[in-house]
């Protein structure tokens, strides 16, 4: 099932990314300009700590 929201978002990303000729250094830009002319606050959190042993474990291919 095709969600149409989804679809305009995707056209509209791919237009943006388009019109930058798909650099994303020059797409990132853009939208750091957006979002500092966009008078809303920006809001930074601090990156969450990862605990590495609740981390995904490996699983060898012998093993079932």
């Amino acid at each position: 099932m095709r969600d149409p929201i989804v679809d305009e978002v995707r056209k509209h990303r791919m237009e943006h990314t388009a019109r930058f000729g798909g650099d994303l250094v020059a797409i990132c830009a853009d939208l750091r300009s957006v979002q500092n002319t966009s008078g809303h606050e920006v809001v930074r959190l601090a990156p969450k700590e990862v605990d590495p042993s609740r981390g995904k474990r490996r699983i060898d291919k012998g093993q079932g």
